[in-house]
C-alpha cells in the first residue's frame, strides 16, 4: 500500500496476517544485491586488466603478387573484322593457341598477293642497284683512263717544251754566230773600202764585201726571226700544257661528279630496297597478327566482343583470360593514420569470404578458421580513394591458404599491433585515438654519429 490517500487503512490491516508480506520480510534481497555488485565489479576489473592485441581491421580482396599473373584482356594489334572463333568461355588454352581469326579492314591490305607484288618491286629495285653499281664501276674506269691520258699528254708536252727549249738555245747560238759574221763582214767591208780608195782593191772586191755584209745581215735577221718564232712556240707549249691540264681536270671533275651522282642514286635505291624489305616484313608480320593467340596458359573467362563479322579497332579488348599459374596475395587499403604502424613483414590475420571462422580480433590465439599472411609490399603514394594500398602474401611458416580461393574473393584482415590491457583499448576507442605505436625503439632514437675531423684546427 502506498498510503497516498488521506484516508489510510494501514491502521486497520495487519501485514502479519498475509503470507506475501511475511515472505518479503524474510527475504534478504539487500544482502544479495550487494554481493552481486561486488562480484560484477571484481569481474569487470579482471576483464579490464586482461591483455588485448591491438589491430587494424580493414577489408580487401584476393589478387596476385605478380602483375602478369592477374586476369588480363587479350587485345588485337591491328584493326580488322572477326571471322572465326576458336574458343568459348571457360576453355583452357595454352600459350600460343589461336583464340580468334580476323581479316584486314584497311583497303591498302586487301590485295591477296600483296607480299608477292612487293617482292617483285624489291627485286626490281635490287636490279636497279646492281646497274648503278656497274655504272659506278664504268665511270671509275673512265676516271682512271682520264688520269692516265692526262699524265701521258702532260709528259708529251713536257718533252716538246724541253725540245723547244733546246731549240731556243741553239737558235740563240746561231744568232750570235750570225751577228759575229756580220761584224766580221762589216769590218772587212770597211778595210776593203779604204784599200779601194787607195787603189789597192778593185771595185769588184769591194762589191763582193758589200754582198757578204748583206748576206750576213740577212742571216742575222733570219736567225733573229727564227729565235723569236721558237720562243713563241715555247710559250704556246706552256699555254697548251696549262690548257690541256685544265681540260683534263674538267673531265675528271665531271667523271667524279658522275660517280657521286651514281653513288647517290645507288644509296637512294638501297634506301628504297631497305624500305621495301621493311614493308615485306611488316606485311608478313601483319598476316600473322590475323590470328590472335593467347599470351599465356589460362582459362577464357569472358568474351568481350561477340559474333562474327564485327569490325574492331586496334587495341580493342576481345576476350579476358585468367592465367593458370599464379601466386595468391591479398590487396587491402588502410587509413593514412594507420600507415606508420605497419612495416613490411608484419603478420596479418585473414578471414576469407565463404570459409567459416570465429574471429576474436583482440585474442588472435582464440580465433578459429582464420589464416595468416605477411605484409609483402606497401604503396608510398596515396591511392585515389584516399587510402594506402598494401599487398599481403601467404606466411610460409603457417598453414597454407585454401586451394579453392578465386580472384576477387572478399577478405577481412586484422593487422596485429601491440599487446595492451583491455581498459586501454576501450579508452583509446572511446577517444578515437590511433593505436599506440610508440615503442621503445621509437622513443629512444639512435644518437647522431658525428664524423671526426681529419685534422683539428688550432
Amino acid at each position: 500500500m502506498l498510503n497516498i490517500s488521506e484516508n489510510s487503512i494501514s491502521k486497520h490491516i495487519k501485514q502479519k496476517d498475509f503470507k506475501a508480506f511475511k515472505v518479503l520480510e524474510e527475504f534478504s534481497y539487500f544482502k544479495f544485491s550487494r554481493r552481486a555488485v561486488i562480484l560484477f565489479l571484481l569481474g569487470l576489473l579482471v576483464f579490464l586488466l586482461l591483455p588485448w592485441t591491438q589491430n587494424i581491421q580493414t577489408n580487401g580482396y584476393v589478387t596476385t603478387i605478380s602483375p602478369e599473373q592477374r586476369p588480363q584482356s587479350i587485345q588485337t594489334v591491328i584493326a580488322g573484322r572477326l571471322e572465326k572463333w576458336y574458343v568459348k568461355e571457360g576453355d583452357f588454352v595454352n600459350k600460343g593457341d589461336t583464340v580468334v581469326f580476323m581479316s584486314d579492314a584497311k583497303s591498302e591490305y586487301f590485295d591477296p598477293a600483296l607480299i608477292e607484288r612487293t617482292q617483285e618491286q624489291l627485286d626490281a629495285k635490287m636490279g636497279s642497284s646492281d646497274s648503278y653499281e656497274a655504272k659506278i664501276s664504268a665511270i671509275q674506269n673512265q676516271y682512271a683512263a682520264l688520269q692516265g691520258g692526262m699524265q701521258l699528254k702532260l709528259r708529251q708536252l713536257e718533252n716538246k717544251i724541253l725540245q723547244t727549249t733546246n731549240k731556243v738555245q741553239m737558235d740563240s747560238i746561231d744568232l750570235v754566230a750570225y751577228q759575229t759574221n756580220l761584224k766580221i763582214a762589216e769590218n772587212q767591208l770597211v778595210r776593203t773600202q779604204e784599200l779601194h780608195e787607195k787603189g789597192l782593191k778593185s771595185l769588184t772586191e769591194l762589191q763582193e764585201k758589200e754582198m757578204k755584209v748583206q748576206e750576213a745581215n740577212a742571216k742575222v735577221t733570219v736567225g733573229r726571226n727564227k729565235l723569236l718564232n721558237t720562243r713563241n712556240e715555247l710559250l704556246n707549249l706552256d699555254l697548251e700544257m696549262s690548257s690541256t691540264e685544265q681540260d683534263y681536270r674538267d673531265k675528271l671533275a665531271k667523271a667524279q661528279s658522275d660517280i657521286q651522282s651514281a653513288l647517290s642514286a645507288k644509296l637512294g635505291t638501297a634506301a628504297e630496297v631497305s624500305k621495301l624489305r621493311n614493308q615485306i616484313s611488316n606485311y608478313s608480320q601483319r598476316q600473322r597478327l590475323y590470328y590472335v593467340t593467347a599470351p599465356q596458359a589460362g582459362y577464357i573467362t569472358k568474351a568481350i566482343k561477340k559474333g562474327v563479322g564485327e569490325v574492331i579497332k586496334e587495341g580493342t579488348d576481345i576476350v579476358s583470360i585468367m592465367p593458370q599459374d599464379y601466386d595468391l596475395a591479398v590487396e587491402v587499403y588502410v587509413k593514412p593514420q594507420d600507415l606508420p604502424l605497419i612495416q613490411q613483414g608484419d603478420r596479418v590475420r585473414l578471414r576469407f569470404d565463404g570459409w567459416p571462422a570465429i574471429v576474436i580480433s583482440g585474442w588472435p590465439e582464440a580465433s578459429t578458421g582464420v589464416f595468416t599472411g605477411k605484409v609483402f609490399a606497401m604503396d608510398r603514394f596515396i591511392s585515389s580513394n584516399g587510402y594506402y594500398r598494401i599487398l599481403v602474401s601467404p606466411d610460409p611458416d603457417d598453414r597454407e591458404w585454401p586451394d579453392k580461393l578465386s580472384m576477387g574473393t572478399g577478405v577481412q584482415t586484422f593487422m596485429l599491433l601491440n599487446n595492451v590491457p583491455i581498459w586501454y583499448e576501450i579508452w583509446r576507442q572511446l577517444n578515437g585515438f590511433p593505436p599506440d605505436y610508440y615503442s621503445k625503439e621509437k622513443r629512444s632514437p639512435e644518437p647522431l654519429k658525428l664524423k671526426a675531423p681529419l685534422k683539428s684546427v688550432k
